[in-house]
């Protein structure tokens, strides 16, 4: 078995912090800084934790040019040895937003979705595959799309009847645009959707065109068959203000709606996407970043109307040390968000919670740290608990206990 704290990853975001907030948020620059070449959990890149429903926590990432899973049946106290998902390294997606996408059905399928790039210009191909023997074996990867445009940033979701929901960034319509002389910009957010657990899915179709390019999706679903997507969008004027969608089904997108208007204009990328979460309640958490003209840093906002207008924004954490990284996690009675902070020496997760549907807050406290690179924290929740998976170059991969969902 293989502890849970391991030594050394990597942060492929973190350099962004040392960096002012907007030059950290347009940078595309390789920050890897892997403390080892292997393809094991202690030269992670990335990592990416699922609870499947018996408790099982899997874990999907990054490292030495392969995706692999391991498992862990204590609660992240120990793990599985790991298998590759992968059978040759790849030039894998290290984009600061980008990570291996995993998903665990209830009869123990896993589905796993992954990017690499194509060549040096940043075009990627989005890959999938599944294992049907608990994870000791997947099926050879293929691409998630026949077009061979750009395609990035994909995101899995489970919904309760087992079918597989996926999403994307993708360039496929830059091309006829080009042929028209047209000019085109950013990306098309794409998705297509899986009845055999993740073994094929259905034609890639559009859901909106002309979003930002570069940064991550925010996936969840808001009752059986009702995918929701939320998004950096390319407004009018070249403004990149976040933007969400309820499907009316699993093939058919709703309506688009903004978020929030924060003005921010800029022809570039800032590489740093939002979270969403839905409560039992069918409330809307949305969390993210902006360096906008109206307002600069981390916000919070929810809509209880399925995304139609949200509350007005609050800021998350403070200014002054670099808040960047949210993401919001909603359980049986409480709203959780974690995100990170830089004083200029050490990293800081800090966490708050809302028990009443994120009306109100809970005074910020910080729940881990490190002084050198980190990957995004990311939450995740069993029946009962909830739980930080946080990767770190200096003190490896963490898994530790926030709180309990009641």
């Amino acid at each position: 078995m293989i502890r849970s704290i391991v030594g050394a990853g990597l942060a492929v975001a973190f350099a962004a912090a040392l960096q002012s907030p907007a030059e950290a948020q347009m940078s595309h620059q390789h920050a890897s800084e892997a403390a080892c070449e292997g393809t094991e959990l202690r030269c992670a890149t990335k990592v990416t934790p699922f609870f499947a429903a018996d408790g099982t926590l899997w874990l999907t990432w990054m490292a030495g040019g392969l995706v692999s899973v391991a498992n862990s049946q204590d609660a992240g106290r120990t793990f599985s040895q790991p298998v590759p998902v992968t059978t040759q390294k790849l030039n894998l997606d290290w984009g600061p937003d980008a990570r291996p996408a995993v998903v665990v059905d209830r009869k123990g399928g896993i589905a796993v979705a992954f990017a690499t790039f194509r060549d040096q210009a940043f075009n990627g191909e989005v890959l999938y595959t599944r294992s049907d023997d608990g994870g000791k074996t997947f099926a050879p990867v293929k691409p998630i799309t026949a077009n061979t445009e750009s395609q990035r940033f994909q995101a899995l979701a489970l919904d309760e009847d087992g079918t597989l929901f996926a999403a994307w960034l993708d360039k496929r319509n830059r091309v006829p645009a080009k042929e028209a002389g047209k000019a085109y910009d950013g990306a098309g957010l794409f998705f297509a959707s899986s009845r055999d657990g993740g073994a094929s899915y259905t034609e890639a179709k559009l859901a909106q065109d002309n979003t930002c390019e570069c940064c991550r999706l925010g996936l969840a679903f808001a009752g059986p068959g009702r995918p929701v997507v939320v998004f950096r969008n390319i407004f009018d004027g070249g403004v990149r203000d976040h933007a969400i969608v309820t499907f009316n089904d699993l093939a058919t997108p709703g309506e688009v709606y903004r978020v929030s208007e924060d003005d921010w204009q800029i022809k570039a990328c800032p590489h740093h996407g939002p979270s969403l979460a839905v409560s039992p309640t069918g409330a809307y958490h949305v969390a993210w970043y902006t360096n906008g003209k109206t307002r600069k840093g981390l916000f919070y906002a929810h809509s209880r109307d399925g995304g139609h207008t949200f509350s007005a924004p609050i800021p998350i954490g403070q200014a002054e040390r670099n808040p960047t990284r949210p993401y919001v996690l909603s359980t049986k009675a409480v709203a959780t968000l974690a995100w990170k902070e830089f004083d200029g020496e050490t990293t800081t997760v800090m966490v708050m919670q809302s028990r009443d549907d994120g009306d109100t807050w809970s005074k910020p406290s910080a729940v881990a740290s490190t002084k050198d690179a980190s990957d995004h924290p990311l939450l995740v929740a069993d029946g009962e608990h909830i739980y930080l998976s946080w990767m770190t170059k200096a003190d490896g991969y963490r898994f530790q206990l926030i709180g309990d969902q009641s």
